[in-house]
C-alpha cells in the first residue's frame, strides 16, 4: 500500500493487515483522485474512519492545507502516526466517529472533502451522513465520498461525477445541497 500521487508519491503506508481494516486498494483511490482531483488543491479535509489515513494523506499530498483523521482504535492511530511522520497540515483524533464529528462541530470547522470508508457491514455511512448535515460539517461547495460495500445510502444527497463500481466495492461522490434560508 502507497501514495499514488503528488508530493508523497510512492511513499510506503503500513497498516494493511491490522484487524477491522480495509484499506482502500491503489486503483480504486488512482480512479477515485483522478476524478476529484480539483476537489483536492487548497481543500479541508476529514479523513473519517480513518485506518491506514490512505485517502487523508493522499489528498494532502496533492495539495490539501489540513486533513484531520478520526479512528478509535489504539493500534489503528499507533499505524497513523507513524504513516503521517514528517507531513504538515494535519490532526489526528482517537475517538468514536459521533463524538469526533460532535467536536469539530463545536470547533467550526467545514470541510470541502469528507471521506466516508467505515468498516463494512456496520452500516455507518447513512447515521455519519445525517450527523455530518445536522452538524453543518461540510463547506458550501463540499462533496463526501463515501466507500461501501452492500450498504443503501438513504440520506438527502446528490450524486454527483460518476460512481465507480470494482469488484464489489463501490465508492460513491455526493454533493450536499444545503436549503438556503
Amino acid at each position: 500500500m502507497r501514495i499514488i500521487s503528488g508530493k508523497y508519491k510512492g511513499r510506503v503506508l503500513k497498516g494493511f493487515d491490522i484487524d477491522g481494516t480495509r484499506p482502500t486498494m491503489d486503483r480504486i483511490k488512482e480512479s477515485l483522485f483522478g476524478i476529484i482531483q480539483n476537489n483536492i488543491k487548497y481543500s479541508n479535509c476529514l479523513d473519517l474512519f480513518a485506518g491506514s489515513g490512505s485517502l487523508g494523506i493522499e489528498a494532502l499530498s496533492n495539495g490539501a492545507n489540513m486533513c484531520y483523521f478520526v479512528d478509535n482504535n489504539k493500534e489503528v492511530i499507533k499505524i497513523l502516526k507513524e504513516n503521517t511522520k514528517n507531513i504538515d497540515n494535519l490532526e489526528i483524533i482517537k475517538d468514536d466517529y459521533l463524538s469526533a464529528l460532535k467536536t469539530l462541530s463545536n470547533k467550526n470547522i467545514k470541510f470541502d472533502v469528507i471521506f466516508l470508508d467505515p468498516p463494512y457491514k456496520l452500516n455507518l455511512i447513512n447515521p455519519s451522513i445525517k450527523k455530518i448535515i445536522e452538524y453543518d460539517l461540510l463547506s458550501d461547495n463540499g462533496i463526501i465520498i463515501c466507500e461501501y460495500e452492500e450498504e443503501q445510502i438513504k440520506c438527502s444527497l446528490e450524486k454527483i461525477k460518476k460512481m465507480l463500481l470494482i469488484d464489489t466495492i463501490c465508492v460513491k461522490i455526493y454533493l450536499v445541497f444545503k436549503k438556503k434560508e
